[in-house]
């Protein structure tokens, strides 16, 4: 049985309160940050029997704030590099914000590792939720993201949805 349990863990200056989920089962403990959709750590048993952390991450609030490298985190609309920052759809040309070089990156200068995603408990886990609205970055449309990380013994499972205002043929 997975235990599931959260509390505050800091404040990001504009943007307001970070809350730590906790997903517990009798091997495995996992981390998981408001800001960013961030699993902050994983926690499982080694070949010695001690709990050992198998993911790379900060200590403090303040390292991920000031993360460049999107350590845990959920990126973004687009999760790679888009030349010069601009592309086309439907014949309308659209340009992102730069901030990696010439390109756009991740979802451009504050992607959704910098946001601070809704929380909810869900059988076994948590729901993290998250609505982009038209033209943020430079996107269009409205796009309303959501990730699921569930722990069943030693398995953790993330389920990501997505539904955008705007199609693309």
């Amino acid at each position: 049985m997975t235990e599931v349990s959260h509390k505050q863990w800091g404040q990001v200056s504009g943007l307001g309160s970070v809350d730590l989920w906790v997903l517990q089962s009798s091997q495995v403990r996992v981390e998981v940050l408001t800001l960013g959709a961030i699993i902050r750590s994983v926690l499982c048993r080694g070949k010695d029997g001690q709990m050992e952390d198998i993911v790379l991450g900060y200590d403090d609030l303040e390292g991920y704030v000031s993360d460049k490298r999107y350590l845990g985190a959920v990126v973004g609309r687009v999760a790679n590099r888009i030349a010069r920052g601009c592309f086309v759809v439907e014949g309308k040309e659209y340009q992102l914000d730069i901030n990696n070089g010439p390109n756009a990156l991740h979802g451009g200068l504050r992607g959704f590792n910098k946001a601070i995603w809704l929380a909810t408990a869900v059988e076994g886990g948590v729901q993290l939720s998250l609505t982009s609205p038209d033209g943020d970055q430079g996107y269009p449309g409205e796009v309303q993201v959501s990730v699921s990380y569930t722990l069943q013994g030693e398995t953790l499972t993330a389920e990501y949805q997505a539904r955008s205002t705007k199609n693309v043929s």
